[in-house]
This record gives structure tokens, sequence and C-alpha cells, in this order.
């Protein structure tokens, strides 16, 4: 078995931050890490301080240095972390303040940054928990509910509003997941990009830094943490919003995969009025168009709705105008069907059956044609590839991979074949080669 991690501890201060030092011990203890009797020994040092009087936080301040001196790797806790700032104007390098009695958000930061052993005969669950996907990628789900309205929809009245999960959790979550083998994570909610408005989006400690709750700061932290363990991010169900702009830069940057999955619903404003959707009065066309120049390879899936009632022969051609002027890669496309509570059942005009059918029928016959040519225009190009599955095909191997453009099970694939394609691991990123493309799959050959 693997060496457990070592902590080292400075207790400072009176006896109540004592009993505060040997509850933290102890629960560390019970999480099977070991604790360090010195500094060289440690693999991460926590100083519990006192800050009640001048001589305290001197002793405190100069306590912190030491550790930092001799290991480097220092959190700090108990009175003096209620007052961050003196110990940053000093130490700006510790890896993480938290303030007295804050007991589980040291743990927390400890976690962080010296992941929790896993005890194979003690531990009910693994460290990444139970989980229905593959090993090499799993969904973060940042918030649940839903402020919006949309007459079609009924999830506000089945989950209730929006509401945030604090950001320090969800990093804290990305990070177990991508320390136990993840390579992939796939942020979802009912609208992402919403994230931390019912929170007014507070600034969180995470750490030694406050992190706002915002839609943009936690992509840019999970993009962070993903980038330093090799790992993807792909945001899903992003609403769009003038806001969402500044995500293109972290996707320029590699932060984040250059992926945007977004709930267009229709390209007519007269039918997005009439299914209340948000952002209805935005010019989305040229949102998109303009995410296009700064980001060309950025790919985009939406899903939408036809046959909604009220809707017209000319709104629907005005639908698959946008469609063709929106270039979107990947489309999934549904008739409208009355859902019981739904506001969208009153409205007046139904669109008869077989005229949803065969607008259908075109809106995918448009999409499909879209997607070949955007796929077409990867031809030759050599990107990096997730593998998930490895196949035998008679006398022949064939990976099943996903590119940046791809999530799993609604999206496209790239299918791995030739000299080489043995090598590959499932799970683990691949350079291909791409060498052919149809209606929504593409065909490569290892690098």
């Amino acid at each position: 078995m693997a060496a457990a991690p070592r902590v080292g501890f400075v207790s400072l201060g009176c006896p109540k931050a004592l009993v505060d030092s040997e509850r933290i011990l102890t629960q560390l203890r019970a999480e099977g890490y070991d604790i360090a009797p010195s500094y060289d020994g440690a693999d991460l040092v926590v100083v519990n301080t006192c800050g009640f009087i001048d001589d305290a936080v001197h002793e405190s301040l100069d306590s912190i240095g030491e550790a930092l001196r001799e290991n480097g790797r220092v959190l700090v806790t108990g009175c003096l972390g209620a007052q961050p700032e003196k110990i940053l104007e000093r130490h700006p390098q510790v890896l993480g303040i938290t303030g007295p009695h804050a007991y589980e958000e040291v743990l927390s930061v400890v976690h962080q940054h010296l992941p929790k052993p896993h005890d194979p005969y003690m531990d009910l669950v693994p460290p990444q928990g139970i989980r229905l996907t593959p090993r090499h990628y799993a969904y973060v789900k940042i918030s649940e509910g839903c402020n919006h309205r949309c007459s079609f929809c009924i999830i506000p009245s089945m989950r209730g509003d929006l509401v945030s999960r604090p950001i320090p959790s969800v990093l804290n979550e990305g990070i177990r997941l991508l320390n136990a083998g993840v390579k992939e994570l796939l942020v979802i909610s009912q609208d992402t990009s919403a994230y931390g408005v019912d929170l007014r989006y507070r600034p969180e400690q995470w750490g030694s830094r406050e992190i706002a709750t915002r839609f943009i700061d936690l992509a840019r932290e999970l993009g962070g943490i993903a980038r330093e363990r090799d790992a993807w991010v792909r945001l899903h169900y992003v609403y769009p919003y003038p806001h969402v702009d500044e995500v293109i830069g972290l996707m320029a940057d590699g932060l984040v995969l250059p992926y945007l999955d977004i709930p267009f619903q229709h390209g007519s404003p007269r039918v997005l009025k009439l299914m209340k959707r948000p952002a209805h009065a935005e010019n989305t066309l040229a949102r998109v168009q303009s995410w296009r120049r700064a980001l060309p390879d950025l790919a985009i899936r939406s899903t939408f709705i036809v046959g909604f009632p009220g809707e017209t022969d000319a709104d629907f051609e005005e639908l698959l105008e946008w469609l063709e002027a929106a270039d979107l890669d990947r489309v999934g496309c549904f008739k409208y069907s009355p859902v019981e509570g739904a506001a969208a059942n009153s409205l007046p005009d139904p669109v008869p059956e077989e005229v949803k059918e065969e607008r259908l029928s075109r809106f995918m016959e448009k999409a499909a044609g879209i997607s070949a040519r955007r796929l077409e225009r990867r031809v030759g190009r050599r990107e990096r590839v997730l593998v998930d599955a490895i196949e035998r095909h008679g006398r022949s191997l064939v990976a099943i991979a996903r590119s940046y453009a791809d999530a799993p099970e609604i999206d496209g694939t790239v299918l791995v074949k030739g000299r080489g394609t043995a090598n590959l691991t499932v799970g683990a990123f691949a350079e291909v080669d791409i060498t052919a493309a149809d209606t929504y799959d593409l065909v490569a050959r290892p690098v």
C-alpha cells in the first residue's frame, strides 16, 4: 500500500485553541493521514494561530514564516485566520487560510492540497463517489432549479427556483474527481450561465483567495484545476446572455473546451416570445457570429422545438434561415407536445401533427447538411481525442473516441482505425489525424 500522506501541525495560543488542534488532528488521523513530527517529514503543514494580542500575532506570523522556510506548503487556521489580510501581507504564498473553529473548512483545504487517502478496507465508497458514467468522465452539477418561466416547461414547478452550490463545494468536487482519474468534467445545471445569481455572486473563501460565485469565475477556476491535471472541462446548458462572451477568452486560452451547449429552441423572435424564453430579445445570431469571429473552431450544439403553438410557415422559414446563418455544429430537434401543467397548453393556433412532422423532417435535413459541411472542414487536421472504447471489427481494432466538439452520448464520435490503434487506451487522450468525415462522425488514424 502507498504511504499515507503526512501532515505537520503547529498549535499556538490558549487551551481553547489547543482543543481545536486536537479535534482537527483527530479527524485527520481518522481519515488516514499520518501526523509528521517534523517539517521535513511532512507533505503539508497546518499552523493553528493566535491573534488575541500583538505579541501573539507576531508569534503566529513568525511561526508561519518558519513553516514556509522549512517546508513550503502551509495552511493557516485559528484566530489570526479571521484577519487574512495580515497573513497575506507578510506571507502571500500560504496555500489557504481559515478562521477559528473552522474544522470542516480546514479539512476541506487539506483535502484540496493533499487528497484524503483511500482505505479499501474502511471506506464504503471510492473517493470519487458512486458514479454511473465511465471512470474517465463525470458530470458536475452546479445548481438546482431555474428562475425562468418558459411556457413549455414545468421544471421550476418540480425543482423550484435556482439554488447555486457554493463555489468551494463545486471546486472541491472537481478536484476529487480529477484526482480519481477523471479526464473530462461536464458542467451541468438547468441554466449554467445564471450560476450564482441567487447568491448575488457573493465571494467565497477558497484556500487563500476569495472567488466570486459567478459563471465566468467558476469556469476559470475549474479550467485551471483541470489544466494542471491534463483534463477537459465542457460547459452545458449555457444561455446566450451577453456576459457569456467572457468565456470565449477562456476557451482561446485553453482553460475550457471551445464547446457550448446552448438551448436556443427557435430562431423566430415572435415564437421565442411566445415561449417566454430568457434573452428572447437578444440578437443571438449576432452573438454567435461574433463568437465565431473570435474563435473559429468553436463548436456549438443546441436543441430546437418545431410546431410550437402559433408557429407560422413564415416563423419556420425564419428558423431555417437562422440555422443556416448560425452554422451550428450539433443540433437536436423535437416536435412540440403538450406537457401537463405547462402554460403553452392554453396558447391558440396549435400546429397540426402532420405539419409538425414535415417541419421536423425539413429541419433535420438542413441540420444534417450543416453538420456534414462543418465536419468536412476538419479533414486533414491533427486533433486530440479522448478514447471511450476499443472494439474489434473482424480482424481490426477500432477506437471510439471523442474530440473537443463531442459530448458523450449526444454528439458524434471519432472512429480511430489503422496501425497504432492497439496502442490506445480507454480513458486516455490520443493524437490523431482526421482522414474522413460523414454527416455526424469523423474517421481518423493514430499519430
